[in-house]
């Protein structure tokens, strides 16, 4: 027997308690609790070290949980072609377990929501103070306050006039107006100015898309007319969405890229 297995030799020996088992089954039951308190009181590095190292048993466990979903899932056999199979077997070589038809309706919804995907999924949201200023006219200034002028480069269309000045309600500046944009063809890698047509979504909020307010990950749709892009069924593609890339206000242009 190796060195230091004195309690192994002593289990040899003379055997266990007898409630050895039940101790044994408490221990392991305790050893939840134990942990949880340990992962509040911990502070500084040993937080950080006690995170890493759930995190990575967290992980082991999903992956294994994964392992044994996807044993239980079916995969049609392959019959062998040159031997004929009678009609009524025709049908029995689809996917009949539940798990496997909901995995494969589950890679069906993730290559639908794909198609919807943009470059900047997230971005930093714009507060109402940063986005517009107050503009104070009249001579009573305390009371004429309501107006409020746009601080983000905007779009507005060809056709846009402005409401009579005693009912308009947001100013957008003529000098932050923008009517083209830089728009990369990720698979071409090409960097084409093409005219504005509207603005499709800002997600910061609704009323900034009213405003039509190009702000950082905005949607907006450009005429594509120019790149000569054909569909399917050969007409020419006209207009196409791209997403904002940059901050306009600091760069003084729009970089977008082609959603394709």
């Amino acid at each position: 027997m190796p060195q230091n297995e004195y309690i192994e030799r002593w289990t040899k020996l003379h055997g266990k308690r007898f409630d050895h088992d039940e101790r044994h089954r408490k221990r392991e039951a305790r050893e939840g609790h134990k942990q949880s308190k340990q992962a509040q009181n911990f502070r500084g590095l040993r937080a950080k070290l006690y995170q890493q190292k759930r995190h990575k048993e967290k992980i082991q466990l999903k992956k294994t949980l994964r392992q044994h979903e996807e044993r239980n899932v079916k995969s049609a056999e392959k019959a062998d072609s040159s031997t004929p199979l009678p009609q009524y077997l025709l049908d029995r070589s689809n996917q009949n377990n539940a798990k496997a038809l909901s995995t494969a309706i589950k890679q069906k919804r993730s290559e639908k929501s794909a198609r919807f995907s943009v470059p900047i999924p997230k971005v930093r949201g714009v507060t109402e103070e940063e986005m517009f200023s107050v503009m104070k006219t009249g001579k009573k200034i305390q009371k004429k306050s309501w107006k409020r002028v746009v601080t983000k480069p905007t779009f507005v269309g060809p056709d846009f006039t402005r409401r009579p000045v005693k009912y308009e309600r947001f100013i957008r500046p003529m000098g932050l107006r923008y009517k083209k944009a830089n728009v990369t063809h990720p698979e071409l890698s090409v960097t084409v100015q093409l005219p504005i047509i509207s603005v499709k979504k800002n997600p910061q909020n609704p009323m900034y898309t009213q405003l039509g307010v190009l702000t950082r990950g905005t949607i907006i749709e450009v005429n594509v007319s120019e790149l000569g892009l054909v569909t399917a069924g050969g007409k020419v593609v006209w207009g196409r969405y791209a997403q904002i890339t940059n901050n306009p206000e600091n760069d003084g242009c729009i970089n977008a890229l082609l959603l394709v």
